[in-house]
């Protein structure tokens, strides 16, 4: 998640206030960017999961995909379980497992001289996320699902088909199957195929799924979002992003630079107090470091991606461009105000 994303996270109770295992209650923040793209998005998105569609964010990392989901699981107002991808996971990791064991004993001394004992051992079960999600109907953020095998996530097959979970364990105890509820929905992310640790996901899922592509922020949105994360203005925020933007044309695949790299040299500039310029020692080391993984070629020293970077931030800072992208619209304050339990971008 993202202090940007979420303006409260709880966790939600039941009628009794009893809580309900790791459920999170979503608010919209006042504190997300809003672009006329992003509108856009979110309203594919959420017209898709309205009809009862799950929605798929596929692009490269650093786009705002989990972002994103967590904006969009906010509007449909309902509790929201968090899933991240794991090379490690199994079905049972997700609809839950046999944990421990119940035993009762029957005594039967009815007649003095008869003794009658009877004693039965029976397996516990314990829903885990996704079999909890379906049963309550809240709404699933799968993150980077594609990290997981494809085995791993079968049983969402039949839940987006037929809508119901089947549980091959619970059969000889009457209840094999969960009825999916009507208020369950999925929203998936994931990252292009060619990133390390990643698996091909399996095409019956992706023919479930709705897709919907996602790419690197336009330029203004992306000047907007690194201003209100840092609180340095937005004409230091534009010099930082046209240096990131620059570095993605220049950087060599698939270690382009992404919003990330942005916020990241903002909110140094504003701990140092320093400035967007070429004569400014800070800007230009935190340059340097930050976008080395971008700029990097095989056997390049240091003196020579120092030069890289001082290349390029000259090449900014005199040509102190406004370009025309649709314009942006924030809310809330210009500084971003953190919930009190926030995650990362």
């Amino acid at each position: 998640m993202n202090d940007m994303t979420v303006l409260k996270e709880v966790l939600a109770t039941g009628p009794g206030g009893e809580a309900e295992g790791d459920t999170l209650a979503l608010e919209p923040s006042e504190e997300f960017v809003v672009s006329p793209s992003i509108e856009a998005v979110t309203e594919r998105a959420l017209a898709y999961l309205h009809t009862g569609y799950a929605v798929h964010l596929s692009g490269p990392a650093g786009t705002g995909k989990t972002t994103l989901a967590f904006h969009i699981a906010a509007q449909l107002g309902r509790p929201a379980v968090l899933l991240h991808g794991d090379h490690e996971f199994g079905s049972s990791d997700l609809i839950g497992r046999e944990s421990g064991y119940r035993k009762s004993r029957v005594f039967d001394n009815y007649i003095s001289s008869v003794f009658k004992l009877e004693e039965e051992s029976r397996a516990l079960w314990i829903d885990n996320r996704i079999t909890t999600a379906c049963r309550l109907g809240q709404t699933i953020i799968y993150d980077e699902f594609n990290r997981s095998r494809a085995e791993a996530n079968n049983p969402f097959l039949s839940i987006l088909s037929e809508g119901v979970l089947n549980v091959p364990r619970l059969h000889g105890r009457g209840e094999g199957y969960v009825s999916v509820h009507r208020n369950f929905r999925a929203i998936f992310t994931s990252n292009p195929m060619e990133y390390a640790g990643v698996h091909r996901a399996q095409d019956a899922l992706l023919d479930r799924v709705i897709t919907i592509e996602l790419g690197h922020y336009d330029r203004d949105t992306e000047i907007a979002i690194t201003a209100r994360r840092s609180g340095i203005s937005k004409h230091a925020a534009s010099r930082i992003v046209d240096l990131v933007r620059l570095c993605r044309s220049e950087g060599r695949e698939p270690y382009y630079p992404t919003i990330r790299a942005c916020v990241a040299i903002a909110r140094v500039l504003a701990h140092r107090r320093a400035d967007a310029v070429a004569t400014d020692p800070v800007f230009c080391w935190a340059c340097r470091d930050i976008l080395s993984s971008a700029l990097r070629r095989d056997a390049v020293t240091e003196t020579v991606l120092t030069d890289q970077v001082a290349k390029l931030i000259s090449r900014v800072c005199d040509d102190d461009r406004s370009m025309g992208d649709s314009p942006v619209r924030t809310t809330g304050r210009s500084r971003p105000r953190r919930s009190s339990r926030s995650a990362r971008t």
